[in-house]
């Protein structure tokens, strides 16, 4: 199978490239680095099928950030058969310093001069066949957004594939361009592949070549000082002078084909640079980002909608007298309810009939109670109620995925950039933060594009905090069972408290390791500000799609296991007898839940929620696992204490959480911490694995210990300040003595690099 690579620089529209040709579900992101590692697809509508390989976001195939390392390893060692170089049609000769390394490389290429709908939509035009003519080799115009042309490009690449290609380069005329012709046939003789790029690299003093080829570096180096360094040029910076050679060419040869609708003024701001004056300002732009957060998750959470019910009380009646009615119930509550809770109602009712069905088609076969616990309870008991989400969650994540492929987060990045310098990162980690509220797991990856090793380790801690889409069930089930249990807030409201209250520990837990532990500067942070446009039905679909395909594959697989393994262990006792719901409180689940139950007491989850407040701890140990199991065990529980406590129908996470709070009567703040308990300690075993191999098997312990000890002083916190509001003098005397003992630290850490220095 033929092999080809794309490569272009960040925001060109490479991913969504990538996703046109092979409907792969791979995120598209618009923010530099949101690829990391390659990723491959198939392209299946050609002669032959094409395998495709989507590399990093990179700017030159110089080795100075690990995008680039991972790019310029594949494209020399793996010899993909063709190149398709993605060029932003917006930006030509930006983008074409990239190509005109490129055409150094021995293999086929073709230009993909991406954004031509935003071109044509400016008046602006390309004289296409002269920038081929020049470059050397095809260019299409294209639109990966709305896929306009992309056929078309793989039909030109196959052609370009059948014919073998030598490297050129635009610098043969330049200063150095003899140096490089004399490097190259040195590379020739001894049988290096790519003679020609590595000659320009040796030239270049490029560290990864000057280590490989030392003798030949010497003697390019003696070249240039005896030949080319003249009185003008007597300390030539070749690096320097290449990369000036390079945009030289490009004015001159290929900026011309571009010609403008109108000549632009210097100060004239375009449309991006208009609505960037409000969303980045100074002042206004972070309080602008937590206003839009609040907003996405009003429309997915909130049970009163624009808060209509409250603002018309008459509205709010009505609403709440037509919720009694099983259907109209979907659409209201004390107000009209949001997009997200009509889904989630209307999902939560379905699986509730299907759960109906079930026990009654077993019970009219006259199976075993065994049998019937096990079906209803056990697995469709615990399934349901974490399928129940899922409309949620997607709603949550279309949201994310607007704002992502819009343009805007990579605003946020840069916004936050000089707030995260205050807690020792720069805005480089707020992009796999981010990445966190999808999953961990890539999010974790995404932090191989941090060049410093302690900052790198520091995010991957705290990128758990950050609430991911497995744990948003814990955060739904319990948030609207307060409200339903207590009558107190908002789900939204609460939901939105927790998703800041994850924030808020992450920074200040980069804020004291990067102060002790993880000491050291700042890296410093460059990204391009893309220019905002609509994102593409196709790729939202997509990302959305692979959600859910992977929420209901763990669904129906380590979720599916799980809810047998608890029922079994509720249902049963340690001499294998069947006690079903009656003789619940002598399971094997419940002698061991009452064992472990006392560790959770300082949370408010112990010991204080009396006999059955077993159920808690358990499920917060089933988290360890996936987070889903939380709500899954929940589910299954509640069912089976159901018959035994009451008789109340129990249909949904909600309902099932909201009887479990009966049946141990547990506080709003120990129902918070509970929520803050699973948000931040240890993550799913898929998490756990990604960042053991991020960190190192020798670090991982440490982070392991920082997990847990955040997690319980974090709800630790939440609870006896909620229950006995006097306790956050106690808990401020103690942040307070931290807070000097690590400026003392600091100070002597200072004094010991000082004395360093001076040596």
């Amino acid at each position: 199978m033929l092999t080809f690579a794309l490569a272009g620089n960040p925001n060109s529209g490479k991913t969504t490239l990538f996703n046109a040709l092979t409907g792969s579900t791979a995120h598209v992101g618009n923010w530099p680095g949101v690829t990391v590692d390659k990723r491959v697809g198939t392209y299946k509508k050609g002669e032959q099928p094409v395998e495709i390989v989507d590399l990093p976001g990179i700017y030159s195939l110089s080795p100075y950030t690990p995008e680039e390392v991972i790019a310029r390893n594949f494209v020399l060692n793996e010899k993909p058969d063709c190149i398709i170089n993605i060029v932003d049609a917006t930006n030509l000769e930006r983008n074409l310093y990239l190509t005109t390394q490129l055409m150094e490389l021995d293999i086929p290429m073709i230009v993909a001069l991406n954004m031509t709908d935003v071109l044509d939509a400016r008046g602006d035009t390309i004289d296409v066949r002269t920038l081929e003519k020049r470059i050397g080799f095809s260019v299409v115009e294209i639109s990966a957004l709305k896929e306009t042309n992309v056929d078309e490009l793989m039909k030109k690449a196959l052609i370009a594939v059948k014919t073998p290609r030598v490297g050129s380069t635009v610098l043969k005329d330049s200063l150095l361009g003899s140096a490089i012709a004399n490097a190259e046939i040195a590379l020739k003789l001894k049988g290096v592949n790519a003679p020609l790029f590595h000659a320009v690299k040796l030239v270049e003093k490029d560290e990864i070549e000057v280590a490989t080829h030392p003798a030949e570096a010497s003697a390019v180096e003696a070249f240039i000082e005896e030949n080319v360094c003249t009185e003008k040029h007597c300390a030539c910076d070749t690096e320097a002078e290449i990369a000036d050679a390079r945009y030289k060419y490009i004015t001159a040869h290929f900026s011309s084909t571009l010609t403008r609708a109108r000549k632009h003024s210097y100060d004239e701001l375009s449309k991006s640079d208009k609505v960037d004056k409000v969303l980045t300002h100074k002042w206004a732009g972070i309080p602008i980002f937590l206003v839009i957060l609040f907003a996405i998750f009003h429309v997915t959470f909130s049970e009163n909608f624009l808060y209509l019910g409250s603002m018309i009380p008459a509205f709010g009646e009505w609403c709440g007298a037509e919720s009694e009615s099983v259907w109209k119930g979907i659409f209201f509550a004390g107000g009209l309810n949001s997009p997200g809770v009509i889904l989630f109602n209307a999902l939560d009712w379905l699986t509730g009939k299907i759960g109906e069905g079930l026990a009654l088609g077993l019970e009219g076969l006259n199976a075993n109670p065994a049998v019937i616990g096990l079906v209803c309870d056990g697995v469709w008991g615990g399934i349901a109620s974490v399928l129940s989400f899922l409309p949620q969650i997607l709603v949550l994540f279309l949201m994310f995925s607007i704002l992502e492929d819009s343009g805007y987060m990579a605003r946020v990045a840069f916004m936050l950039d000089r707030i995260f310098r205050r807690f020792g990162v720069s805005g480089r980690a707020f992009m796999p933060m981010i990445m966190g509220f999808g999953c961990s797991v890539p999010a974790m990856i995404n932090t191989r594009t941090m060049v410093d090793e302690k900052e790198r380790e520091a995010t991957v801690r705290v990128i758990p905090f950050f609430s991911c889409g497995a744990k948003m069930p814990i955060l739904l089930a319990v948030a609207g069972a307060i409200v339903q249990a207590f009558g107190v807030g908002n789900a939204d409201v609460i939901t939105y408290s927790m998703y800041v209250l994850g924030v808020a520990t992450a920074l200040l837990s980069l804020l004291v390791m990067r102060n002790t532990t993880k000491r050291g500067e700042v890296s410093p942070f460059i990204m391009e500000l893309p220019i905002y446009h609509m994102p593409g039905f196709k790729n939202l679909m997509l990302h959305l799609w692979d959600k859910a395909k992977h929420f209901i594959h763990k669904a129906f697989t380590i979720i599916l296991a799980s809810c047998i393994v608890i029922w079994f262990l509720s249902n049963f006792t340690w001499d294998w007898s069947f006690v079903g719901e009656d003789g619940m409180d002598t399971s094997i689940l419940a002698s061991i839940g009452k064992l472990i139950q006392p560790i959770f007491t300082p949370l408010g989850f112990g010991s204080q929620l009396g006999e059955n407040g077993w159920v808690f701890a358990v499920a917060a140990i089933t988290g360890l696992i996936a987070k889903e199991d939380v709500i899954a065990t929940f589910g299954t529980l509640a069912l089976s204490l159901g018959a035994v406590l009451t008789e109340t129908q129990l249909e949904g996470g909600v309902d099932q959480v909201a009887f479990l709070i009966q049946a141990t009567n547990a506080t709003v703040p120990a129902l918070i911490a509970f929520i803050a308990f699973n948000m931040l300690t240890i993550p799913c075993f898929a998490a756990v694995a990604t960042a053991k191999g991020e960190i190192g098997e020798g670090k991982f312990k440490w982070t392991l210990l920082f997990w847990i000890v955040v997690s319980f002083l974090v709800s630790s916190m939440v609870y006896t300040i909620g229950e006995w509001a006097w306790t956050a003098a106690i808990w401020a005397v103690a942040v307070a003595a931290v807070t000097v003992g690590i400026a003392l630290y600091n100070k002597v850490m200072d004094k010991k690099e000082r004395a360093l220095l001076k040596k």
